[in-house]
């Protein structure tokens, strides 16, 4: 299944709650299709940022089970919520790949 560039675009932004996809092709920039932000650069990096926050949480939910301070149902919920912040990173991150590479094989 190929991808196009406005649906890799659309489901980023929508991964990261900017926008709704059904906003795909309703010819939108860029920017207004992920709801204002400043630049895709901006979008990265605050995604970035929720899985470096997610994996913390769990670290520091880690410790603070091996001190006897939190029950381990609560690391296990925290560990579960880092994965899925990271497979959701990786999965809107291989979408985008894809939508480059069909970009680069575009005719002129």
């Amino acid at each position: 299944m190929s991808l196009k560039a406005l649906d890799a675009a659309s489901a980023y932004a929508a991964a990261l709650g900017k926008t709704n996809v059904a906003q795909a092709g309703t010819g939108k920039s860029a920017k207004e299709a992920l709801g204002g932000a400043d630049s895709f650069a901006a979008v990265l990096k605050d995604a970035v940022g929720s899985v470096s926050d997610a994996v913390d949480r769990s670290q520091k939910a880690s410790i603070s089970t091996m001190n006897g301070q939190m029950d381990l149902i609560d690391v296990v919920n925290e560990v579960n919520n880092a994965q899925m912040v990271v497979e959701t990173v990786v999965a809107v991150r291989d979408r985008v790949i894809q939508a480059y590479q069909d970009i680069i094989k575009m005719p002129i």
